[in-house]
């Protein structure tokens, strides 16, 4: 990475900082190419954060069937396609060792994130999640190494008991005061099923920020979030899945009706082809 890329790179990373730190709630949203990436850009969104899924579906792959190296050239692809910020999913950063699993970060910074999650989940179905004390050495591991980067990169610790079947509040709530206390920037516990849940866990890490997940059974507004103290909003793969269920109903209405009526609702050829100009 050149000088100018560099000092491209802490513009970014600062501005991804004051999103954390000023007054009010955003929304990052998920793109899961470049050519998403680019059409949320022009619709005013401050930042953008990768989603495991999202891209792994556009690749033919189940969620955590990517490596390393195939995250991190659509890490590459999502940061040349805009000037905005950029996060990484890292997953549980490729890897079981804390310093391995570390220096996946430092990767995702050399391809231009300049943010990025770990996660508590281990990617096996007969020990899903990280015991305590292991999951926390693995954010203390995070956090050294991206407090090494020459510039402020946003680390966000995920608690993952919701998404693999164990909906311990208290549990979950340990952890991401574990990983505050280890110095993560950002606290996510995805798959939060009620109002009361996102506020307990708002109110057990204050002062940190909080990311809530928007996707699937959780039905809030961004006002209601506000309200709650939430600090940051993401879509995950709610947005990809959005746009493969529509992909999905329009073959299948030609396949099984042998109709085309999905063309009058599809986005214009000229307005599409205008994202990529330029």
């Amino acid at each position: 990475m050149d000088a100018q890329a560099r000092q491209q790179q802490t513009r970014k990373a600062e501005a991804f900082k004051v999103l954390h730190e000023r007054p009010g709630i955003f929304v990052i949203p998920n793109p899961w190419d470049a050519g998403s990436a680019r059409m949320l850009a022009s619709l005013g969104y401050q930042a953008l954060a990768t989603t495991s899924a999202g891209y792994a579906f556009s690749q033919g792959k189940p969620d955590g069937g990517l490596s390393l190296d195939d995250t991190l050239a659509n890490v590459r692809a999502i940061v040349a396609a805009t000037d905005l910020s950029v996060a990484v999913d890292l997953e549980n950063g490729f890897a079981d060792a804390p310093a391995e699993s570390a220096q996946s970060l430092i990767r995702a910074a050399e391809a231009g994130a300049v943010g990025g999650s770990i996660e508590d989940a281990t990617g096996r179905e007969d020990s899903p999640i990280y015991c305590f004390e292991h999951a926390v050495a693995r954010i203390e591991a995070a956090v050294a190494a991206v407090r090494s980067l020459p510039f402020p990169f946003t680390l966000t610790a995920r608690a993952e008991n919701y998404l693999h079947g164990n909906p311990d509040l208290n549990d979950t709530i340990r952890r991401l005061q574990a990983f505050a206390e280890a110095g993560a920037d950002v606290l996510y516990a995805p798959g939060l099923r009620t109002a009361e849940e996102v506020l307990a866990v708002v109110r057990a890490v204050a002062p940190k920020p909080v990311n809530v997940l928007m996707s699937g059974g959780l039905k809030l507004t961004v006002q209601q979030l506000e309200e709650m103290g939430v600090k940051r909003i993401s879509t995950g793969s709610a947005l990809a899945l959005a746009a493969f269920g529509e992909f999905f109903r329009a073959a299948e209405e030609i396949q099984q009706s042998g109709t085309f009526t999905f063309t009058s609702h599809s986005m214009p050829y000229a307005r599409a082809n205008q994202f990529f100009k330029g």
